[in-house]
């Protein structure tokens, strides 16, 4: 289950409180451009519109052996392929204050290229900072103990 992007963005300004897996509708040449590990997440979003999901502003360049194709936009919104119910919680959770739904990382599981997105809660600048030094202080420790041993 190789890992094709991840949205470290989302890491460090969300606090994320929960997470679904979601298909992606891709073309055959979207398809292989991810799959050579091009793909970006950074600034894109899970928009909700009616009784579907879309993600926004994710980047998807060109296939670069694909021949020409015209009239391509690589960041063009894509349908994600979730339950109803998966839908209901979404919607549910992206009316609350404060919450907004991110990308987390684009992935293949078998044959199909999966999404992992998360219900997130934005994060204040002294977060972001506590959250910095617990990861230093936890660098420090695994040091010592690598040292130790």
């Amino acid at each position: 289950m190789p890992t094709y992007a991840k949205n470290k963005f989302a890491y460090h300004d969300y606090e994320i409180l929960d997470t679904l897996e979601a298909g992606l509708v891709l073309t055959g040449r979207e398809t292989k451009a991810i799959r050579t590990g091009t793909v970006r997440l950074k600034g894109s979003y899970v928009s909700l519109r009616g009784d579907e999901a879309w993600l926004v502003n994710a980047h998807i360049p060109r296939y670069k052996y694909a021949g020409t194709a015209l009239e391509y936009d690589p960041e063009q919104p894509r349908k994600l392929l979730l339950k109803r119910k998966e839908i209901a919680y979404l919607q549910g959770k992206s009316h609350e204050k404060g919450l907004t739904i991110v990308p987390l990382s684009v992935y293949s599981n078998g044959r199909h290229i999966k999404l992992s997105i998360g219900v997130a809660k934005g994060k204040k600048l002294h977060d972001k900072r506590r959250t910095k030094k617990e990861r230093d202080i936890q660098k420090d420790v695994m040091r010592d103990l690598k040292g130790s041993m």
